[in-house]
């Protein structure tokens, strides 16, 4: 069976597959023999199908067996080239059922869903999770910007969103922290922790009213949070929570639900799995996160040298990121293994530490924190049109206001760089800060493809 959208049909302008028996177009879920198929590539055609063709049968669906591929998920390939994970039957539906342990879902929960499918952390928790506890799911036809979400979010009111760091940080920039920082007296409040408070649940209100006002889970996962917008959505009572996972563990593996948030931290281990921290430092108890559970990949798609390579003798997957565990239990994670640089007196920097320290400040949009000649740089990609209105009154009297903005750039970087050094440790200061003209290119799941910037 193929679903499908109408402007895809054009890939299967010569008819479908051999073994595909049926056809659910997704615009208004006509369902068809694939013998009904008309050849054609105009999507609106699809509408005048005469609901008579679309036959009265039940497709004969196959008897499943639960250690079968049910699906084949490219990783997203911030590293290098991506590889086929192959998820089976079991894996999909264990950590389905097993994410209850972290929340429930109900079936008057909506879900808004705003990204890709390919995802496993959407496939899984946005649409296998509503499925099996009758929810409903609400699509969209384009990129979650804040202007088309405004108007959608007021319509639909949903009760669950999924996303990732990148989507709310753009938010609390735009819509948060500027309401905090515009007046005097809340930017002095917001400065001291009871006042802060104070400053920040007034500030949650207008965010979940944002989101429709019925938001109780907020879910973020695929990266590290920025610690400022975190500490935001913690003090300001907003129902956020944190997972942790890979494609390859269906994802789920850790998490907490919005009334056991920790902060900095990815919660307790989800039932039904196990992780341990391989190799842990000696001084600081940090190693890398192995896990073992069904929800764990058989293996890479005709990869079995790669696929050895990930498990341990005994049988854990092997993460790739660096963790430890605090006593009561909860993880932390503390970045990716294969990112992780080697400082010059042996000591371990974790480039997505001061990365998250770099995006907190004003003017910067996304940076990426690497060695270069034995020297610690920070490539920054700076907000220009934010830059602009914050010094109108200085371009608009410049005769060149190319080369003022460009001064104003190198000044945003230097102090920058300052007030990153102060709260990084002597190992983990910034030698260098280069701007980024470009926006850093991305996977689907909005990460930075590393390995394109010489890491």
């Amino acid at each position: 069976m193929v679903f499908i959208t109408g402007k895809h049909t054009v890939k299967f302008a010569e008819g479908y597959p051999k073994g595909i028996n049926h056809i659910v177009y997704m615009e208004d879920f006509t369902f068809l023999p694939v013998d009904k198929v008309k050849k054609t590539n105009v999507p609106q055609e699809i509408k005048r199908i005469s609901p008579a063709d679309q036959g009265t049968h039940t497709p004969d669906f196959p008897e499943t067996d639960l250690d079968e591929l049910a699906v084949l998920i490219y990783t997203s390939g911030t590293t290098g080239r991506s590889k086929g994970v192959m998820l089976t039957h079991d894996n999909l539906i264990f950590d389905t059922i097993k994410t209850g342990s972290i929340h429930v879902v109900v079936a008057s929960d909506v879900f808004l869903s705003v990204l890709p499918l390919a995802h496993t952390f959407e496939a899984t928790i946005g649409m296998l999770i509503p499925i099996l506890n009758g929810a409903s799911v609400h699509y969209i036809d384009r990129a979650p910007t804040a202007s088309y979400l405004g108007p959608l979010l007021k319509k639909i009111r949903p009760t669950t969103m999924l996303t990732v760091p990148l989507i709310i940080e753009k938010i609390y920039k735009s819509k948060i922290k500027p309401g905090i920082q515009s007046s005097p007296v809340t930017r002095l409040m917001a400065k001291f922790g009871p006042t802060r408070r104070i400053v920040y649940r007034a500030a949650g209100k207008k965010l979940m009213d944002f989101f429709g006002g019925r938001m109780r889970f907020f879910g973020i996962g695929g990266a590290p949070l920025a610690p400022e917008v975190e500490k935001f959505l913690l003090e300001a009572k907003f129902p956020y929570a944190i997972g942790y996972g890979l494609t390859e563990t269906a994802p789920m593996l850790a998490g907490f639900g919005p009334a056991r948030a920790v902060f900095h931290s990815v919660g307790t281990v989800m039932e039904g799995v196990e992780i341990r921290i391989d190799n842990p430092d000696s001084r600081t108890g940090e190693g890398e996160i192995v896990a073992k559970g069904r929800n764990v990949m058989p293996g890479y798609y005709k990869n079995e040298e790669m696929t050895r390579e990930v498990f341990t003798e005994d049988g854990f997957f092997r993460t790739g990121d660096l963790g430890i565990f605090d006593k009561n239990g909860i993880l932390y994670i503390k970045g990716r293994l294969k990112n992780m640089i080697l400082g010059a007196n042996g000591e371990n920097i974790y480039p997505e530490e001061i990365e998250s320290v770099i995006n907190e400040q004003e003017f910067v949009n996304e940076s990426l924190v690497l060695q270069m000649k034995g020297k610690l740089v920070a490539l920054v990609h700076l907000n220009f049109e934010h830059m602009e209105e914050k010094f109108h009154h200085a371009l608009e009297t410049a005769h060149d206001k190319q080369q003022i903005l460009n001064k104003k750039a190198e000044e945003v970087l230097e102090e920058l760089k300052h007030r990153v050094n102060t709260q990084m440790s002597k190992t983990s200061r910034l030698q260098s800060v280069i701007l980024q003209m470009e926006p850093f290119e991305k996977t689907p799941t909005l990460k930075i493809k590393r390995f394109l910037y010489g890491i």
